[in-house]
């Protein structure tokens, strides 16, 4: 970590559970191991900026910046009591929203985070996830079949036997990403 007595440059880490501390201490760029060259250039190209402009960006705008790397797209990590939890996304089943919560199912359970549907929409690789209906985003990887619901309406079966509503809409997504 380099320091200064002004703010915090930045800071480079395995895990990426301690961004929420860096940017806490003012941290100007969060990197997670392993980054490519061109992931430090920008950071030092962000530190440059900032020497001359004085105002930082807020601490939730990095936040989001950081979780958004291409290495965070390979898993998602919840606080699961006092242990961290990192989920490979592979072994993620489906998504769904829970008020202000995502539960994140697994074969091990499901996991809360406190983030949006539309955060992991945007942070998942769009050909292995997708959102099938307003409130559920599923892994195509574990879809056994797709069966007719309801008027307009299907349901996916998955691997675990659970079952993950499909909107009208949806299906169209899921169609397409099957190559149907």
């Amino acid at each position: 970590m380099a320091y200064s007595s002004k703010a915090v440059v930045n800071i480079t880490a395995a895990f990426d559970e301690y961004a929420i501390r860096a940017f806490e201490a003012h941290a100007i760029d969060y990197l997670l191991k392993p980054f490519s060259k061109e992931r430090f250039d920008k950071a030092v190209r962000k530190w440059l900026d900032q020497r001359e402009t004085p105002a930082a960006a807020p601490t939730q705008q990095l936040l989001e910046t950081a979780s958004l790397t291409p290495a965070q797209n390979q898993r998602i990590v919840v606080k699961n009591g006092p242990k961290i939890k990192i989920i490979p996304v592979h072994d993620v089943q489906y998504l769904e929203a829970a008020d202000d919560y995502v539960k994140i199912h697994t074969n091990d359970g499901y996991f809360l985070k406190n983030k949006t549907m539309s955060h992991f929409e945007q942070a998942l690789d769009a050909q292995q996830f997708v959102r099938s209906h307003r409130s559920y985003i599923v892994n195509v990887q574990q879809i056994t079949r797709i069966d007719p619901y309801e008027k307009d309406a299907h349901i996916a079966i998955l691997r675990s036997g659970a079952r993950v509503p499909v909107s009208k809409t949806g299906y169209v997504k899921l169609r397409e990403a099957l190559g149907l």
